[in-house]
């Protein structure tokens, strides 16, 4: 496994990935010295070395992929996920979660019922939680069941600016309306 840093338009972004694909990546940071944190976390956790992708291996384009998401020229990030980092629940529910299109939402309940599980809203919820490729699984496509946002571990202005990002913004209670039927 192999971890590295790089810059992007909207920040320094740290990634991961195995053999069979990413394995994490984190939101952008404007500070380089957070991400570098970051990216020693993910080296000790994963035991990866510091090594960015060679030019024209698939990881190689990522920095551009997200630049051009950020800038709004891209609606998806088309890269091979390391599924066996999670469980199978959590793989049911991420791919369920990965197929949302680009300004569209779905709920928690909505996420579990297509992923085979119709009464598990809150662990669909807790799957989200473990997700380590935000973006690439765009879990910022998963409001609550009410229409807010969620909390995003602890971070839901995050949510809420991919959202704008992608033409969705709530209304003026502040909730989102549903406008995806998988």
């Amino acid at each position: 496994m192999r971890a590295w840093m790089f810059q992007t338009s909207a920040g320094w972004v740290a990634a991961a990935c195995s053999d069979a694909g990413l394995t994490n990546l984190t939101f952008p940071e404007e500070n380089e010295s957070v991400c570098a944190r970051q990216l020693v976390d993910i080296l000790d956790q994963n035991g990866c070395v510091n090594q960015p992708p060679e030019p024209g291996d698939d990881m190689d384009s990522l920095g551009q992929a997200l630049s051009e998401y950020f800038s709004g020229h891209r609606k998806t990030l088309d890269f091979a996920v390391d599924w066996s980092i999670y469980t199978p629940f959590q793989r049911d529910v991420l791919k369920v979660v990965q197929e949302i299109p680009c300004g569209k939402l779905l709920t928690y309940g909505q996420v579990a019922a297509i992923a085979g599980y119709p009464r598990a809203a809150r662990a669909s919820g807790g799957a989200l939680r473990a997700n380590r490729v935000p973006l690439v699984i765009p879990c910022h496509r998963v409001v609550q069941s009410d229409g807010s946002p969620g909390g995003f571990g602890g971070r839901p202005w995050i949510k809420m600016r991919l959202l704008a990002l992608e033409g969705v913004n709530p209304g003026p209670s502040g909730r989102y309306m549903f406008n995806y039927n998988a």
